[in-house]
């Protein structure tokens, strides 16, 4: 055992003699150096890819756009590397890789040239190389971006520009080969969509004002813009039950008594029924309607005084009505349903009430009225979803309701009474005004578990009672 000792020594020297420049021996400590120092070049550029995917993808393209409208240095580079995303990134992912693979091999090389064994330097190389790489060439570099992206994604730009050059064909390689991977899985490219969503903005709000950024009136108003997108006509109209309109036949002063008493500046003219609406009036023309000329007892004809209607489908999306309403200036359209049914009406307030909030006159209530942390009443014709946020509950939507009222008779199966009381899952809903069929104004509490199976015994006796009744 001890005698083939020197023989596999000699082996070794004579199978792998010593490393030499130009005919003389390098010594291992400076084999050690060298292999440190081009070590901690490649780190270096390692760092260098994993900021600029930080910076790149973080910084917002409106902020790209200023930056070059106002001749920021680096600007055009960057606007040209963020116009095709996809070649960005597999440029950043390759020349990454690229770095980290050359540096596990240049350390395991190192490593057995020092005198360790192939396995031994195969695990000090992975791990070691693994730790460093995730403090200086991950973590560090991409804390730093985050912080100072902007300026960051400007410094880098040119240098990754050229790193796009050098690394061309693998980068051309590369993107054609992960394009024609999700075209067959099916799926897409992540970088190619929004690196935001909906949701996320959705947290920021929340965020911004749990930090004190927003304030809650702030913060409701941008959530209602958000919602903006997402609701259609039907759910922000004023029902045909609450119309207030004239026939084609009333004469101007019966037409500006109406808009007098009712408080409305326009007045929806209908000729026959109100499924026939054939215009509006503005109490303006009304007045001039009324004074103009030498007849002044009112019986000028309405129909000189009609100006036509928009009608629109209780389907169309509410942010291409305001858009098209302001274009057309026009301030009431009709809604109708499938069979050309009048619906109900829109007026410029409507929506503008969507984003803002609830405009209010004179003795008008709100809509939604916080008796307590777990109370509220509301009107009848309130949406559901604004419920739901108010008292962080879950009352069922569907698609044929959108209202508290609506929630409640399908709830019912059935028109409901005063005082009549009903229990979702962990809320009572207590019914306190119906006009003729309508339910006007009900109560909402938020209970707990035992509180709500009371509440449902207590829904459950009270509907048998109506029943029998």
């Amino acid at each position: 055992m001890t005698a083939g000792t020197p023989f596999r020594a000699a082996t070794l020297d004579a199978v792998a003699p010593a490393f030499q420049v130009g005919g003389t021996a390098v010594p291992d400590s400076a084999i050690a150096v060298g292999g440190a120092a081009l070590i901690a070049v490649l780190i270096g550029i390692s760092a260098f890819f994993s900021s600029s995917e930080i910076a790149m993808f973080s910084l917002p393209a409106h902020r790209v756009d200023a930056l070059v409208e106002d001749g920021v240095p680096g600007s055009e580079t960057l606007e040209a590397l963020k116009r095709d995303p996809h070649r960005l990134l597999v440029t950043i992912l390759v020349g990454n890789n690229l770095v980290n693979i050359a540096m596990s091999s240049l350390a395991t090389g190192l490593l057995v040239v020092l005198g360790f064994g192939q396995g031994q330097a195969v695990t000090v190389a992975t791990f070691g190389i693994t730790a460093l790489v995730l403090l200086f060439g991950e973590s560090a570099p991409k804390s730093y971006a985050v912080e100072n992206t902007e300026s960051w994604a400007l410094r880098i730009a040119k240098p990754l520009k050229l790193a796009e050059y050098v690394l061309l064909p693998l980068v051309l390689l590369f993107d054609y080969l992960t394009r024609v991977v999700n075209k067959v899985t099916g799926g897409r490219s992540a970088i190619e969509t929004s690196y935001v969503t909906r949701e996320e903005i959705q947290n920021i709000i929340e965020t911004g004002e749990r930090e004190g950024v927003l304030d809650e009136e702030e913060r409701e108003m941008l959530q209602r813009t958000l919602r903006f997108n997402d609701t259609i006509a039907k759910e922000v109209m004023t029902p045909r039950l609450d119309m207030t309109a004239v026939p084609k036949t009333a004469s101007v002063e019966e037409a500006l008594e109406t808009c007098i008493q009712s408080g409305h500046t326009h007045l929806p003219v209908y000729e026959r029924s109100l499924d026939n609406v054939v215009g509006i009036v503005h109490v303006h023309d009304l007045v001039e309607g009324r004074t103009d000329g030498g007849d002044r007892d009112g019986s000028e004809s309405l129909a000189d005084l009609v100006e036509p209607v928009l009608h629109v489908p209780e389907s169309k999306d509410v942010d291409d009505l305001l858009t098209e309403m302001r274009k057309e200036r026009i301030h009431v359209v009709i809604v109708i349903d499938e069979f050309g049914t009048t619906e109900g009406l829109i007026t410029i307030e409507d929506l503008t009430e969507e984003i803002v909030g609830e405009i209010l006159e004179g003795e008008e209530r709100e809509p939604i009225e916080f008796v307590d942390d777990d109370t509220v009443v509301v009107k009848g014709e309130v949406n559901v979803n604004e419920v739901n946020e108010a008292l962080d509950i879950d009352l069922p939507e569907g698609q044929e309701f959108e209202t508290v009222a609506g929630s409640l008779f399908n709830r019912a199966g059935r028109l409901v009474e005063e005082g009549e009381t009903f229990a979702f899952d962990g809320v009572e809903i207590s019914v306190e005004r119906v006009e003729n069929t309508r339910i006007t104004r009900a109560r909402l509490r938020r209970v707990d578990d035992g509180d709500d199976a009371d509440a449902a015994e207590q829904a459950a006796e009270v509907g048998s009672e109506s029943n029998a009744s």
